[in-house]
């Protein structure tokens, strides 16, 4: 019946959503990855084919034209798109944290304005949080919005921008009080205003086909009602809403994994050596063995994470816990798939040198392995 379990764990909604996910990665990203990464350019095609299926508003209230995605479902998109390829999964978690913002924060009025046409994937969203030296402290941040009558007065570079060449809208963090930690807030600030620039791709070890730039507002002027929170209420709305979005990241860190997994699988069963497949070979099955234990366990912890949300519970190390033991997953299941496929593990005929390459971001973005471990640590440590 519908909303029953399956197997998977997984109601037959989700499995749906997950199959119909992952059947468009293998058919229409995986085709393209190779080619956009080499190129360093986002497969637009693709964005448009997501769009299409409804899944650029999977963080859209119903009411805007949106998919409204519970967290586990958030959490099987994630992992099957990464599954495809890690660049195109970051773009639309970071549209989604922008949608998500709007959903949560927004006035009725920028609601309407924003929702239906992000929905329909466009504009696509940036979020713009971290400066160039203010990453994992955002409260250090520097850039400022000065009132200025009907208006707020925008100044400042945030770094490490995704789709900051591709954004329409993004979500800005700045001090209305330069010297004051406590007023930071957040605005929404369209891509085409004047005072609003675009720095060049950075060039990355992967996720070469994401586009990260840094976003510089120079005496960008936006109207006041584009502010999105009350002054001072910023940085606690961003750790909301960061919170899922760990358990995205860690959710895409998964996909890439088994990705590696299934690619570094058949290779063993294919190549011969002492004549035999290299899969029969113990020390190859041991590593098996230790990869499959690694993703099954990170994606029970994405899924525990996504129960906690959903049933309203206070989730923070759950995310934090999930987030962490998916990307060293991730880091561990690549390096030992391009090591089983020898030397060709490490030219670009095969994809596993591509997942070896994206999977050390997943330790960096959404907050460093080292964050993690200081949420975690305060979790369980500080309540005692």
């Amino acid at each position: 019946m519908t909303g029953a379990r399956v197997g998977s764990g997984l109601t037959d909604e989700q499995q749906a959503v997950r199959e119909l996910v992952r059947e468009f990665a293998v058919e229409e990203i995986r085709p393209v990855a190779r080619e956009a990464d080499a190129e360093e350019s986002f497969p637009e095609e693709v964005w448009d084919g997501l769009a299409e299926l409804g899944i650029t508003g999977l963080t859209v209230p119903e009411e805007y034209g949106g998919f409204a995605a519970d967290e586990t479902t958030y959490a099987v998109v994630n992992e099957e798109l990464a599954y495809g390829a890690l660049a195109v999964a970051t773009a639309l978690s970071v549209h989604c944290l922008v949608t998500s913002c709007l959903a949560e924060f927004g006035t009725d009025d920028q609601r309407e304005r924003w929702l239906p046409e992000m929905a329909d994937g466009r504009p696509v969203g940036a979020f713009c949080l971290s400066e160039p030296h203010a990453g994992s402290n955002p409260a250090e941040m520097s850039t400022t919005a000065t009132r200025d009558g009907d208006e707020y007065v925008l100044n400042g570079t945030k770094q490490w921008i995704t789709n900051g060449e591709r954004c329409g809208v993004a979500v800005v963090f700045a001090k209305t009080d330069p010297a004051d930690s406590g007023s930071i807030t957040q605005f929404l600030v369209p891509a085409d205003g004047e005072g609003f620039e675009v720095g060049p791709r950075e060039e990355k070890l992967g996720l070469r086909a994401s586009d990260t730039t840094s976003i510089t507002f120079d005496d960008c002027r936006i109207p006041a009602v584009n502010r999105l929170t009350a002054e001072g209420a910023g940085l606690s709305a961003a750790f909301r809403i960061l919170t899922g979005g760990r358990i995205g990241i860690a959710a895409q860190a998964v996909g890439l994994a088994q990705a590696a997994f299934d690619e570094a699988r058949e290779y063993a069963g294919e190549r011969e050596q002492f004549d035999r497949p290299i899969a029969d070979i113990g020390a190859i099955r041991g590593t098996f063995a230790e990869m499959s234990t690694g993703i099954a366990a990170s994606r029970l912890l994405v899924r525990e994470a996504c129960r906690q949300a959903e049933a309203g519970e206070d989730n923070r190390v759950a995310a934090s816990q999930a987030k962490l033991s998916a990307s060293e997953t991730a880091m561990s299941v690549t390096n030992e798939a391009v090591q089983i496929h020898g030397g060709y593990g490490y030219t670009t005929e095969f994809d596993v040198e591509r997942f070896y390459r994206d999977a050390k971001i997943t330790e960096i973005y959404e907050g460093t392995s080292e964050i993690q471990k200081k949420i975690i640590a305060r979790g369980v440590l500080d309540d005692r």
